[in-house]
């Protein structure tokens, strides 16, 4: 497998298309920049549908990728290593923010095992019997993956995104479930920006203090002398520093993009994946919105680094895809207000002709000509 393959299999979304949307909108009743970026987000949502109008999203959905990061031991998050299956089990028991919301907004949930470290009888068939492996190697000493786990894990993405595809999901909420991924997220970032680990290193979504902070800072400036010399190749860099989680969601990335399928990304961890994915397909990012701002420095980073602005800063730094989620009505508010708002009604030649002022006459209206 060769990641750059990616570059000749994507498109961007249809300039001509999106070139019709930006007429339509000036002939709309409501003027010109008066709804803001909702513009911009239906005239991008018409040129990823290659329609205008645009059509309503009408069939989302909430896809999380599910693992445990064996980096997580050196006790450099706010959750026990190893508890990713209990951040499973309350999304589906309904208990966790991302599942609140899924159920208000009436969007399915879709949850991957990639790499969850723990018996599978924890949980059901349907989110287990994808896994790659059980957890993933301490990234700051050795290699998350081998470089049969890591293609397995890239396509295992791919084949989500061609299942959601396929069932005629028109627009994803990606996300994580992960123990110990803010910090493979940050070091991916801090590689491929060429930035030291002080300047990416946040304090995850489940917040950790100082002490935690200098640790994951460590770990992090550990795992980059490993994954500078694989810069070239991002298969190895993902097999380096990277996990079962991350590569499946770089190849649900680009494979989305292949299928035409938008994205709503959530917080740092998509943001590395989908900056790996773009090293790949320069052109992929063009497929992809930023949901919020999670809080992370590292995405920041990454988020510049693809030009792409978040549509909301809520302060959610929750993760799980709750704040992707929370831009998903924005969207679709976008999409309503493209399509159904009326055009302007022409103004006809007659029309534009100025009548008399009330109570002039036509000799009256002759006589100011005159004068």
């Amino acid at each position: 497998m060769n990641l750059d393959d990616f570059s000749d299999l994507i498109e961007r979304p249809d300039g001509g298309v999106r070139r019709d949307a930006e007429e339509r909108r000036e002939r709309l009743s409501v003027p010109p920049g008066a709804l803001g970026r909702l513009d911009e987000l239906g005239e991008w949502l018409s040129a990823a549908q290659q329609s205008v109008p645009v059509k309503a999203v009408e069939q989302p959905r909430v896809v999380l990728f599910a693992a445990d990061h064996g980096v997580a031991e050196l006790d450099v998050s706010g959750r026990a290593a190893g508890t990713t299956h209990e951040l499973v089990r309350a999304a589906l028991d309904g208990a966790s923010p991302v599942a609140v919301l899924a159920r208000r907004f009436a969007v399915p949930l879709r949850i991957v095992d990639a790499g969850i470290d723990c018996d599978p009888e924890l949980l059901p068939e349907s989110v287990v019997r994808h896994r790659v492996r059980r957890g993933s190697g301490r990234i700051d000493i050795e290699d998350a993956l081998t470089a049969e786990e890591t293609e397995r894990a890239v396509r295992l993405g791919m084949a989500i995104a061609d299942e959601e595809a396929d069932s005629g999901t028109d627009l994803v909420v990606l996300g994580d479930l992960s123990v110990g991924g803010t910090t493979a997220a940050a070091t991916l970032v801090a590689a491929l920006c060429g930035t030291d680990a002080s300047v990416v290193t946040g304090r995850g979504g489940a917040g950790i203090d100082d002490l935690a902070w200098m640790r994951k800072c460590a770990a992090i400036r550990d795992a980059l002398r490993r994954a500078r010399p694989v810069l070239g190749d991002q298969l190895e860099l993902l097999a380096t520093v990277g996990g079962a989680d991350l590569a499946a969601m770089t190849g649900f990335l680009l494979q989305s993009a292949v299928r035409r399928m938008p994205v709503i990304l959530d917080g740092v961890v998509g943001a590395a994946c989908a900056l790996v994915a773009q090293r790949a397909a320069f052109r992929a990012p063009d497929w992809w919105l930023a949901g919020q701002v999670s809080g992370e420095p590292a995405q920041s980073k990454a988020l510049d680094r693809m030009a792409l602005t978040p549509l909301l800063d809520h302060g959610v730094t929750v993760g799980e895809g709750t704040g992707a989620l929370l831009a998903l009505p924005l969207v679709q508010a976008a999409a309503a207000l493209a399509a159904e708002l009326p055009e302007r009604t022409p103004v006809t030649a007659d029309e534009d002709t100025e009548e008399p002022a009330e109570g002039q006459g036509a000799d009256d209206v002759k006589v100011l000509d005159a004068t």
